[in-house]
C-alpha cells in the first residue's frame, strides 16, 4: 500500500479523534481505531514510516498515540 495514502488517512482518523477535549481519550481513540480497522500490514507500514522517517506528514496527534499504545498496534 502506498504509505502517503496511509498518512493521508490517519490524519483524517485524527482529525475525527482530535474533538475529544480529553488528550488520553484523543489518543486511545486514534490507537484503537487504528488496531480495529487497519490490517497488521497497514499498521506496520505506519509504524515503519515513523521509525525511518520520524514520521513526516503524520498530525502530531498520530504520533502521540502511536508512541503511546505502539505495542498495542505491532500485535495481530
Amino acid at each position: 500500500m502506498d504509505t502517503h495514502k496511509l498518512v493521508k488517512m490517519a490524519n483524517q482518523i485524527a482529525l475525527f479523534f482530535e474533538g475529544e477535549p480529553e488528550a488520553s481519550a484523543m489518543r486511545e481513540g486514534i490507537a484503537s481505531h487504528l488496531k480495529r480497522f487497519w490490517e497488521p500490514r497497514m499498521r506496520r507500514e505506519l509504524l515503519a514510516w515513523i521509525d525511518e522517517n520520524g514520521g513526516v506528514g503524520l498530525r502530531e496527534s498520530v504520533l502521540a498515540a502511536v508512541a503511546e499504545h505502539r505495542a498495542r498496534l505491532q500485535g495481530q
